[in-house]
């Protein structure tokens, strides 16, 4: 089905129902309405199924794995089965692991924690921090940080030419976003797969932005991790998944000691211990696990599964399509963008706009129009500096008084969107941008703690 079908027929693919769809929230200027959640990237609502699904578990919480009573036992069920709808998910091969964390900035950590000795990392500068910063923390691994490519061919042929030109050839790994959380688009993980393996690395995928819009499946897009978190994939609770190769997992020593992670530990004759750890996920699972969270991330697999990425994908094209062509009538407004204009992306863009401080701009959606969506550097900040330039824009009326000299305008506007998004938070955004621009607030802000906020 056609965008234009979807756009013309909204009952072919309805947004699926989350928690706060309901929320009525106060605007400085009177009156109350229906809060826009537009801030999807940072956390996506809960879907109410998952949301029902995890209150319906609820009374029936126990330990899981080593109790003998039958909540304990019903939990572990439910903790190990949610752990094979995600390998399901995924297209997790038989050999794969999927390790349950706190999230993918965990996730990350955990590999860069269990990398062999000498390991080059190769990563780009246009990466969220949670993968671009985590390798840095070991001593005994080399990081080469690569330049902000302009076209997915410039990522390919910039990883190709430094995968080629390292030494010494050793372990390697290749560390890339599959749609970014600045600019929404997507990468060509493919293409940057085969050229890592034809080159003898490895490759991880942080799809913390990739796998609430699009089909995730490790074998077809030849990765050898993913890693993603659930409160970007409808699901509440803290915690997050690495799924991948399970080779340098189990050569390494465990990210966090203690019980669950060892099988067997003994006193020796010397006064020390002798620890036998597990080769299974739980060699990195130490401690009781947040089986919720395993659950409900679990629970939202199926939820997206079920409702079918191809109308859902079909369905979000159409509105980031509205937004685009909404944002294009304002002169004022600079979307920003890696690949152009016509690069494919998931529900997520970013944006400045002329004689406005971007902070002021989000606070006056807000308080103006009941509209939430993210300003800053959206914790990518060599990428955003990047699009921004070195020019600073206007400062407006409100900014970031902890910013360094000269760079208090060094933000963006991000608005995103997905599954649960209704058409009227859109249109309302778009009318709002519109409005703020040719008629400009029509309330005073001023800052306080670093952000832009209603004077009172």
């Amino acid at each position: 089905m056609s965008v234009s079908a979807v756009a013309a027929d909204r009952s072919v693919c309805a947004p699926l129902p989350v928690l706060g769809r309901d929320v009525r929230v106060p605007l400085v200027t009177g009156g109350e309405v229906d809060y826009a959640a537009l801030d999807y990237a940072a956390s996506a609502p809960a879907l109410q199924r998952v949301w029902d699904d995890v209150a319906a578990y609820a009374p029936y919480y126990g330990s899981v794995h080593r109790g003998a009573g039958y909540l304990s036992q019903l939990s572990t069920d439910l903790f190990e089965n949610s752990r094979r709808t995600i390998e399901e998910f995924l297209g997790c091969g038989a050999e794969d692991q999927v390790i349950f964390t706190r999230s993918t900035t965990d996730s990350l950590n955990l590999l860069a924690s269990v990398l062999p000795q000498d390991t080059r990392v190769f990563v780009f500068e246009t990466e969220h921090h949670a993968s671009l910063l985590p390798w840095e923390q070991r001593t005994d691994v080399a990081v080469t940080y690569l330049n902000a490519p302009r076209t997915p061919q410039q990522a390919v042929d910039t990883l190709e030419k430094a995968l080629a030109e390292r030494e010494p050839y050793g372990p390697a790994l290749v560390c890339v976003t599959g749609a970014s959380n600045v600019t929404g688009e997507l990468w060509p993980v493919r293409e940057l797969a085969a050229a890592a393996h034809a080159h003898g690395a490895r490759i991880v995928l942080d799809a913390a932005q990739l796998a609430p819009h699009h089909p995730v499946d490790i074998a077809e897009l030849d990765v050898d991790w993913v890693a993603f978190s659930g409160h970007k994939l409808y699901a509440p609770f803290g915690a997050g998944v690495l799924a991948g190769r399970a080779d340098w997992l189990q050569d390494a020593a465990p990210y966090l000691a203690g019980g669950g992670a060892s099988r067997k530990v003994s006193r020796r004759a010397d006064g020390g211990v002798d620890v036998e750890w597990h080769t299974t996920a739980a060699r990195h699972e130490a401690g009781s696990p947040n089986v919720i969270g395993a659950y409900a991330i679990a629970s939202a697999c199926r939820a997206l599964s079920e409702a079918g990425f191809e109308g859902l994908i079909a369905r979000e094209q159409a509105l980031v399509t509205r937004v685009r062509e909404g944002l294009a009538e304002v002169p004022e407004v600079n979307v920003l963008s890696l690949f152009g204009d016509d690069a494919a992306r998931v529900g997520v863009l970013s944006f400045v706009v002329e004689g406005w401080n971007s902070s002021h701009f989000a606070a006056a959606l807000s308080a103006e129009y009941g509209i939430g969506v993210r300003d800053g550097l959206f914790c990518a900040h060599p990428l955003v500096r990047t699009l921004l330039g070195s020019e600073p824009q206007e400062p407006g009326e409100c900014g970031a008084p902890d910013s360094a000299p000269g760079e208090r305008s060094l933000n963006a506007i991000r608005v995103s969107f997905g599954a649960g998004t209704p058409d009227e938070h859109v249109d309302r955004f778009v009318r709002a941008v519109k409005e703020l621009v040719t008629e400009g607030a029509r309330w005073n802000y001023r800052t306080e703690a670093g952000r832009c906020v209603p004077a009172v």
